[in-house]
Formats: C-alpha cells, structure tokens, sequence
C-alpha cells in the first residue's frame, strides 16, 4: 500500500482535517466547531466559530474577522452558479463579543488552501435597527484575504458593498447567491428582485468551493443546501 508523505505526517500527528456529512454531502471544516442536531424537530447543521483554533481579538477586528470560519463543501470547483441556503442565526450567550451581529452568510470560489474567497454575509441583528445607519450595515461583502468590511467602508468604495435588508435573529431565511463572472446578486426569501448587487466582485480566486460561513459570537444554523454550477 502506498501512503504519501502528507498522509504519513497525518496519521502521526493527527492533522488530518476533520469533516461532516449533513444532507448528503461531505464538508471539510475550517477554524469553526460543526454539528448535526435538531432545532424545532428538524435536522439542522449547526456550526460555530472555533476560537482555539482561530483567536479574535476586539482591538484588532480588521485583522481577526473576515476570515475563513465556514464549513467547505468538499470536491467541488465551481467557477460561475447559484447557491441556496436556508440559515438563522443566534448570539451566543455569553459572547465573547458584546458588539456580535449574528453574523452568517456563504462563502464561494474559496481556494483550495482556504488562502482565497469571496462572501456575502448577514448582519440580522441590526436587520430591523431603530437607527438607519446601523440598519445599512445588515448585509456585506468582502473578499478574503484583501478587502475585509472595514476596508471596503472606507469613503474610496462609496458604500458600494453593503446594505440594508430586512431580516432578523433567529428566524429562517432564504439566502441565494448567483455569481457570474465578476458580478454577484443575492437574492432573500424567494424575492424576485435581488436585494444586493455586486457590480465588481473583487477576489482573486476565479473558482472553488462553496461553504457555510460564520462569524465571531454567532451560533448559525443551515440546512436545505441548493447548488447550481
């Protein structure tokens, strides 16, 4: 039998990653904790930020959010598509963040190392805000490893990759992705009209794979995956 140097290195020293099966497929988790379990009767893929193997820090958030915390489906490469998903998400109690959004959304075209990746993502907690400019902030894009929220909310991007939607906490939402080119809409609870437009999508990675993605303080929920290469 012939065991390559990375699989011999693996089994020594236990660095295989580790993987879970939900609905039918197999995902390879990436600095989050994942589990199957059942929320209000129905299976649901439940998964978390892992913060032993990927540490926040609030004074440095440009440098310890944004990154790759998701569940990759493993053994796709897609370059262009759709990707459905239903998600809700919860503020973990107590969280390791006051200031904690429920942050959830999907990554895609991520690399095969995790070193690049494009995101939309929710911010539900302030989906229904009594203050506008926080309410503006509801959903986000940002593109791994360069253009993190913080960067792209400078003025030279004049607002162009977040916006308002009205969602909120623990409720499920229908989250759709299209991606074609250097484009991406995102479509929300079977709406017809897209509820944000990426007119430039600013990535490296010009396919990959697509995964569950969380952020610091959340507790996200997934289930019904949909994908349309």
């Amino acid at each position: 039998m012939k065991l390559t140097l990375l699989g011999l290195f693996s089994m020594i020293y236990g660095v295989q990653a580790q993987t879970i099966e939900f609905e039918g497929k197999e995902f390879e988790l990436s600095n989050v904790k994942a589990s199957v379990e059942k929320l209000n009767g129905e299976e649901v893929l439940k998964v978390e930020r892992d913060l032993e193997a990927l540490s926040f820090d609030e004074g440095q958030l440009e440098a310890t959010v944004d990154e790759p915390t998701y569940v990759k489906l493993i053994e796709l490469d897609m370059e262009n598509g759709s990707v459905e998903v239903k998600l809700l998400s919860k503020i973990q109690n107590p969280s390791p963040f006051q200031a904690a959004q429920g942050f959830i959304g999907l990554a895609f075209r991520i690399s095969e190392d995790n070193s690049r990746f494009e995101s939309i993502y929710l911010r539900p907690r302030v989906g229904r805000s009594e203050n506008q400019l926080a309410r503006n902030h509801t959903v986000q894009y940002f593109a791994y490893p360069d253009y993190k929220f913080q960067k792209l909310r400078s003025p030279a991007f004049q607002g162009r990759y977040e916006t308002y939607a009205d969602v909120g906490l623990e409720e499920w939402i229908t989250f759709r992705i299209e991606f074609r080119d250097q484009k991406a809409y995102l479509y929300l609870n079977d709406q017809e009209s897209a509820a944000f437009v990426v007119a430039d999508l600013l990535g490296d990675s010009t396919s990959g794979s697509i995964g569950l993605w969380v952020d610091i303080g959340t507790i996200g929920y997934f289930k019904d995956l949909i994908i349309n290469p």
